[in-house]
């Protein structure tokens, strides 16, 4: 048996392959099913239409109807506006692991800015040199062509912003050109164009609708990607490709996201608890280096502490600044009441009532009660250090 050159290129399918989809890609299109009533029950019937191309299957569903454009046009629109799945667990991990060695491309059925979404905010998207949306190329297979012609595919990615400026030392050619994917029509597809196909089990399609279809392979779990593309190159990367320790990047590569996330042995309290004067969320948090506190850290934030923008982290610096302060105060007013009760003080003159209007100002403001104010505010701030 003919050993499997390793793989110069890998093109994956977004949904169903990269994220999660069966629950969420279901849940948009069944809207469009009911507002055009396309007679789709259930998921089942959904996926089928990815058998062959996602949009001549529509046209099919749609056969007769004055409206089959505006069908797909809502249907991508409410891909724009709703669609935000999560990373397969482990998908980040291998994307980087195959970006260190291969040209890297997505191509999916969905819009561009449901794939720019998702891979912005997995930090992934400087492991991708090339990206096809179907709101800009509909046909797969049309888009392999064109990937396989490019000039520049000798150039990948290395999850860093600039292009590798050293080329691979052979162009991909359809030998060594891999789409990755969950549906029986992309592998087809693929086919077709004359590259390569492997399949993942996990998606809309079943292992033997993949094998069918003529995939070569169909990976079980996503950490069997790499060693079949790549055999005994698929070492750990290195560089900006390297996969976190823990899941913590660091500032500059940001955090591996939901698929890897900074899990660590600490759980925070149950959420909607306050801790530290915070509300949290019910998110492991790590230990070592990667720690980050649940009172420092904000509703929804990263228990790594490495996402969010400047400005929220400042944000956040500043509050639990203050809370420090506001702790330290009561600590203070604890301390006070261990030394016995306060000096009695004359009674605050009451507040008069307001005058009807037309009568004129009070002869004189009350200066007693904002005196007495000043007064306890300034005993309570000399008593706080560092006040």
């Amino acid at each position: 048996m003919p050993s499997r050159p390793s793989a110069g290129a890998v093109i994956f399918d977004l949904d169903g392959t990269l994220v999660q989809t069966r629950g969420a890609s279901w849940d948009v299109f069944r809207k469009i099913s009911d507002e055009f009533e396309l007679g789709l029950t259930g998921p089942q019937e959904y996926f089928a239409l990815f058998h062959g191309n996602i949009f001549a299957s529509l046209d099919a569903l749609c056969r007769g109807r004055a409206d089959s454009e505006q069908v797909r046009r809502a249907f991508m629109a409410r891909l724009r506006q709703e669609y935000n799945p999560v990373m397969i667990p482990g998908m980040v991990d291998v994307i980087r692991r195959l970006a260190g060695n291969c040209t890297l491309a997505v191509m999916s059925s969905n819009a561009m800015e449901v794939l720019r979404r998702v891979l912005v905010a997995n930090d992934i998207a400087y492991c991708f040199a090339h990206v096809f949306g179907g709101d800009v190329t509909p046909d797969k297979a049309a888009a392999i062509r064109s990937f396989l012609s490019d000039t520049g595919s000798r150039y990948g990615r290395r999850c860093e912003v600039a292009y590798d400026e050293t080329p691979a030392l052979l162009r991909p050619d359809p030998s060594t050109t891999v789409l990755v994917t969950d549906t029986a029509g992309d592998v087809r597809d693929a086919i077709e164009t004359g590259i390569r196909a492997v399949g993942v089990a996990w998606g809309m399609h079943s292992s033997d609708e993949l094998s069918e279809a003529g995939a070569e392979f169909v990976a079980i779990w996503p950490q069997e990607l790499p060693g079949y593309l790549l055999g005994d190159d698929a070492a750990a990367p290195t560089g900006a490709c390297a996969v976190p320790a823990g899941g913590c990047a660091g500032p500059a590569g940001g955090c591996a996201g939901p698929a890897g996330g900074c899990a660590g042995p600490a759980a925070d309290p149950p959420t909607g608890q306050p801790a530290g004067g915070y509300v949290v969320s019910a998110v492991a948090r790590p230990a070592g280096a990667c720690a980050v506190s649940a009172a420092e850290r904000l509703p929804g934030e990263c228990a790594c502490g490495c996402s969010g923008p400047v400005a929220t982290r400042l944000t956040a610096a500043a509050a639990i600044r203050r809370g420090r302060r506001q702790r330290a105060v009561q600590a203070a007013v604890r301390s006070g009441a261990a030394q016995g009760p306060v000096p009695s003080r004359p009674p605050v003159p009451p507040v008069p009532a307001a005058r009807p209007l037309g009568q004129g100002a009070w002869p004189q403001a009350q200066a007693a009660p904002a005196a007495e104010l000043r007064d306890a505010v300034r005993r309570i701030m000399q008593s706080v250090p560092g006040g």
